[in-house]
């Protein structure tokens, strides 16, 4: 199933995405967590459903959000085709901080078993074969938490979101491991949440490329097939 999902604050639409329903109260605050208008949960008062697809967040009364960072965030995305510098700029206005140089080391045995890993937790997938997935794993490879959505963004808005919710980042000692390629924006999200290493079983774009190496994110691709290629951060992989 693909659906629209309308996400407020305060009863203002802030985006629109087309998902895969479910874990829809995740989704919304995972996006506006790693788009940078959020900054803990303690921000929010209440997410709720006012109507079918649609998710509503009040703020606590205190709290202030710049909600014209979405217009300044979607106008400097690699989707639109602007350019990559100003895309990092981006980000870097947000003060995110790079995740611990070094921490955690990940045996290359682990990161060679995640996809398998990854794979075993894909019930949505088994019945459909039409959705990606993101999963969170330790360093030692033992599942965290999984997401599916038909959109790459969407299931790691899910699973960090949840996280989010739960008071659990910065993930400073998780893997992201994701079942395709990785984009700028997913590299974004990763380091919003603060996780240092990247797998995929797909290849990165430059652009991914070079956002993780600024900021010492750990990067490795086409892991698959029992090897893997190292980008960036190879102090982490023993």
């Amino acid at each position: 199933m693909e659906e629209p999902l309308e996400i407020q604050i305060g009863g203002r639409t802030v985006a629109v995405t087309m998902r895969t329903p479910g874990d829809d109260r995740e989704l919304a605050a995972g996006f506006l967590f790693t788009e940078g208008i959020l900054k803990s949960r303690e921000q929010i008062a209440e997410i709720f459903e006012p109507a079918p697809n649609v998710v509503s967040i009040a703020l606590e009364g205190a709290a202030e959000v710049d909600l014209e960072r979405l217009e300044r965030h979607f106008y400097v995305s690699s989707s639109c085709g602007v350019c990559g510098k100003a895309s990092i700029q981006a980000i870097e206005q947000t003060g995110c901080v790079a995740p611990p140089r070094g921490h955690p080391e990940v045996d290359a045995a682990v990161v060679r078993g995640l996809p398998d890993a990854l794979r075993a937790t894909q019930p949505n997938f088994d019945r459909t074969g039409g959705l990606h997935a993101a999963g969170l794993f330790d360093d030692e490879g033992r599942k965290i938490a999984v997401r599916e959505d038909v959109g790459r963004h969407n299931a790691v808005d899910k699973l960090i979101g949840a996280e989010f919710l739960a008071g659990r980042v910065p993930l400073s000692s998780c893997i992201l491991m994701l079942s395709g390629r990785v984009s700028f924006e997913l590299v974004q999200k990763a380091l919003m949440a603060g996780i240092p290493l990247i797998a995929a079983v797909g290849a990165p774009s430059s652009l991914a490329v070079e956002l993780a190496l600024r900021y010492g994110i750990t990067l490795m691709g086409f892991v698959r097939d029992g090897r893997f290629n190292i980008y960036c951060g190879e102090s982490r992989v023993r």
